[in-house]
């Protein structure tokens, strides 16, 4: 049986997710075997399953597979003893991983050398992705570790998605429905940062106001993002919104007309007309002159 090389310029394909059971060595020098693999195969722009594998294994040393299974669903040695060797489904399982993206929870670490292992052993050629997704190391990055030790349970509990069953195809669709969990609340956070990831001082609002619109557009270097970091802004500047006996259209276009609101100058209106003609006769004084002449005159404006 020969398999055929991954293709050179692969076009956009799918993602298949996938996951292994195998059987957990209880001493030094013992090896993990393939007792179950599971997969599903993915279109990337919508998220849909388009296909799906799994099979039982059974493997060389059917010793090496427990009597009983610690889980209520696990894999004992009566469920694997009538199922097909690995050499026997391993064609099936190198033309769904072969030459897409692959993807699971702990992939890198575990599935991928496990399968490398079982190819390997029966002499044939591992498949070979065009890209990986493992997604332990993505919602570590970030989501980071909100929801506990980022095991596939934990992340499960968190989003209320069920137990984790620690059956290969079950995982693989508990660990696509993570990661569009995960998705959405990181979209929603990234869309309001400072509402969402709790920066409100006193917690968010539940109404956007219009009274809470104009304040924002008056104040142009805080966004609804920042909200949080400026608690003066949060609580006076809101708390006086309503209070004056302006009307709100007035003030989305200019300042208030009928407040008593005057803006503060650095003259008053009678000394005004001196300080220009002060300012005048400098310039006259210092015209065709070095700077430093105009520097040393006009600390008399000062005075």
């Amino acid at each position: 049986m020969t398999f055929p090389n991954p293709p050179t310029n692969p076009a956009p394909t799918e993602i298949v997710f996938f996951d292994l059971e195998t059987t957990v060595p209880n001493r030094t020098g013992q090896k993990f075997v393939v007792l179950e693999f599971g997969a599903i195969v993915v279109c990337p722009r919508k998220l849909v399953e388009l296909e799906s594998y799994c099979t039982l294994i059974r493997p060389k040393d059917l010793s090496a597979v427990a009597l009983r299974s610690s889980r209520s669903d696990g894999i004992t040695r009566e469920g694997v003893k009538d199922a097909p060797s690995f050499e026997d489904v391993a064609e099936k399982i190198f033309g769904i991983l072969n030459g897409r993206i692959w993807a699971g929870h702990n992939i890198r670490r575990f599935d991928c050398v496990r399968i490398r292992e079982a190819f390997e052993e029966i002499g044939k050629p591992a498949p070979v992705p065009v890209g990986m997704i493992d997604s332990l190391g993505v919602l570590t990055e970030k989501f980071g570790r909100r929801a506990g030790n980022m095991k596939m349970a934990t992340l499960a509990s968190y989003f209320g998605l069920g137990q984790q069953k620690h059956r290969s195809l079950d995982d693989v669709r508990m660990n696509l429905e993570v990661l569009k969990h995960c998705a959405t609340v990181l979209f929603l956070e990234s869309s309001l940062p400072g509402v969402l990831n709790g920066k409100w001082p006193h917690g968010p609002p539940t109404v956007t106001t219009r009274s809470r619109s104009i304040l924002d557009s008056n104040i142009p270097s805080v966004s609804n993002a920042n909200w949080g970091g400026y608690p003066s802004i949060t609580t006076r500047s809101r708390r006086n919104i309503g209070k004056f006996p302006c009307r709100e259209e007035n003030s989305r276009k200019s300042p208030p007309t009928s407040c008593s609101y005057q803006r503060a100058v650095p003259y008053t209106r009678g000394s005004f007309g001196k300080m220009t003609e002060r300012v005048t006769n400098l310039l006259c004084k210092v015209q065709n002159k070095p700077l430093s002449n105009l520097i040393k005159h006009s600390h008399s404006l000062l005075r």
